[in-house]
């Protein structure tokens, strides 16, 4: 007895001589008998038909249709019929949100309709007309009959093992492209991450390669990327890549146009078979030849005010050449592309900026006869947390070594400024008042509020005393900042936790707080460490954790030379998760 006939109450055909239908539990059933009422109305349909609930999932299946598919009812009973039957004519599985037979059961109106493609049991790609009816089988569940019909003399596709992604997209599919661009592009201000997004958004969803021209600050061109789908893996021709010959002014050919931001147009391999009109046009032949592409679309990149670039999407694997339809789609991607990369350059131009204007800020070190001295600034990676941190260390009139280390709020060029005003009003006072640290911090903290442009500030200033028996002494004083380190040539590293009060900004004559001095004798061989917050916080931290992390990593680097010390203290201590910038001093005591 076969699987039809066991789906029928009676065990025997229908009279009309048709396969019986296979029916099995509904899913929001599961457990109650084949429904009678509906395989009975598939026996009498001549053709191959399947009823399936409200959700689309099927509910029964006729012989015909058993034989139509190729599959049996209990590969299709109880599953969803979108997704184990509907495909494009490329084999990809239909959109739900697009997907006409899917669309007609939910909507509980008769429909009809053709070339819709279904996958058959052996993976082959059969096109097909369909009837969908809704119909209520008797029981007072709402289902839907779907009738499916092969198109006259249609051809059936063969299963593909790799099939390739579709040569076109729909309208549904071409918005969501476009959506994803946009997110996708948006989300991160480095221009490298930014082009290798780009290119995974269009290769193999469009084309087999994608190839980025960009226009250096210095209206060169560069042949960025020359990128190809090889597996799921995407392929640089690095041999392809590199600088390119400057752009012509007036060649009509297609990449040229672009690069001046002229038109995007449709481009082949005969397009630059003819005399080479530039050194451009040279390029884009052996472009062709070594990467095989018949046929590529070609678009500017724009900016707000100028031209980054051009895209150009090629397929040598797929037959299908590139339509007018394909330019517009391009063009809509590479519009989104050129705002995402204008922004990306300006916030590289920012960071740049910041860094040089902070490193050329920052004071070159004096020579102090016995004394290791040394500093380090590391930029946060971000470009808008650039600009607060900084040190400072020069000798003053009566042979004393001016040490400080501070953090103006706020990261920004502002917080830069500011940062200079501050460094440049402490070096005026230090130099004119030979005053105990607190008295200089306490007129800076004065002066800030009405000269400076800085809101808030933390710092340690200090003056380091060396006898003429060589003894080395430390006074200090700390506004709000993290305490500095002392470490022993023997690994034994502390806090130097006293002199604290308010941090700058606050007035601390207003508030009728006084400063207080402190001081301590650095011992011989050993190291002093000023540093700013960048190399201690994290999210998620306590202040308490990177104190202890730093005094631990500083204490096993004890023993090595100052430069050393310096550079793996950096590396080690300061915590991944960290995005501020980080200024550091250390001064090494002669042994």
């Amino acid at each position: 007895m076969t699987a039809s006939q066991a789906a029928d109450p009676s065990g025997q055909e229908s009279p009309d001589g048709a396969p019986g239908a296979s029916a099995g539990p509904s899913p929001d059933r599961a457990g109650e008998a084949p429904r009678p009422v509906a395989a009975a109305a598939l026996r009498v349909l001549g053709a191959a038909a399947y009823l399936v609930d409200e959700g689309g999932r099927v509910l029964a299946v006729n012989g015909h249709a058993e034989a139509l598919l190729r599959r049996s009812a209990a590969e299709l009973v109880g599953r969803d019929a979108h997704d184990v039957l509907h495909r494009d004519r490329h084999g990809e599985v239909t959109p739900r949100a697009s997907c006409p037979v899917r669309q007609a059961i939910l909507s509980g109106r008769p429909r009809q309709g053709e070339e819709q493609w279904l996958e058959r049991g052996d993976g082959s790609l059969l096109p097909v007309s369909w009837l969908a009816v809704p119909c209520a089988p008797g029981d007072g569940a709402a289902s839907t009959l779907v009738v499916v019909h092969a198109e006259e003399g249609a051809a059936v596709q063969a299963p593909a093992e790799n099939p390739e992604p579709a040569a076109s997209l729909s309208e549904l599919e071409r918005l969501a492209l476009l959506a994803e661009t946009t997110t996708t592009l948006t989300s991160t201000l480095d221009v490298d991450e930014a082009l290798r997004r780009l290119v995974a958004l269009v290769v193999p969803r469009l084309a087999d390669w994608a190839v980025v021209d960009l226009i250096t600050e210095n209206d060169e061109v560069w042949r960025t990327a020359v990128v190809h789908a090889k597996g799921d893996a995407l392929v640089h021709r690095e041999d392809l890549e590199g600088p390119m010959p400057p752009v012509p002014e007036e060649s009509p050919m297609p990449l040229s146009r672009a690069l001046r931001g002229e038109s995007s147009a449709l481009a082949g391999p005969e397009t630059y078979q003819g005399p080479p009109d530039s050194g451009v046009a040279l390029e884009q032949r052996r472009l062709f030849e070594a990467t095989g592409m018949h046929s590529a679309v070609i678009s500017p990149i724009r900016g707000l005010r100028e031209i980054l670039g051009a895209l150009t999407l090629g397929r040598s694997q797929r037959p299908e050449a590139f339509t007018a339809a394909d330019v517009a789609l391009l063009e809509d991607i590479t519009r989104r592309a050129g705002l995402a990369l204008a922004n990306a350059r300006l916030y590289q131009r920012q960071r740049m900026v910041a860094e040089t204007m902070q490193r050329h800020l920052l004071p070159q070190l004096p020579r102090v006869p016995g004394l290791g001295i040394t500093a380090r600034y590391l930029a946060a990676p971000d470009a808008s947390h650039v600009g607060g941190d900084w040190y400072d260390a020069f000798a003053l009139s009566d042979g004393v070594l001016a040490l400080a280390i501070g953090d103006v709020v706020g990261h920004d060029l502002d917080a830069a400024a500011g940062m200079a005003q501050l460094r440049n009003m402490l070096r005026a006072y230090a130099w004119s008042q030979k005053e105990p640290p607190s008295k200089i911090v306490d007129w800076l903290d004065h002066a800030s509020l009405h000269i400076a442009e800085v809101s808030m500030a933390t710092m340690t200033f200090g003056r380091l005393t060396v006898s003429d028996e060589g003894r080395c002494e430390l006074s200090w004083t700390n506004a709000g900042h993290p305490p500095p380190l002392l470490v022993t040539r023997e690994g034994v590293a502390r806090y130097l936790t006293d002199g604290h009060g308010v941090l700058l900004g606050l007035g601390a004559h207003r508030l009728r707080v006084s400063r207080t001095d402190a001081s301590a004798e650095l011992p011989p061989g050993s190291t002093l460490l000023l540093y700013t917050d960048g190399l201690i916080e994290a999210p998620g931290r306590s202040l308490d954790e990177g104190l202890d992390r730093l005094r631990r990593h500083a204490a096993s680097l004890a023993h090595r030379p100052l430069e050393s010390f310096t550079d793996e203290l950096l590396q080690r201590a300061r915590p991944p998760q960290n995005e501020d910038d980080v200024a550091l001093l250390a001064l090494r005591v002669p042994s």
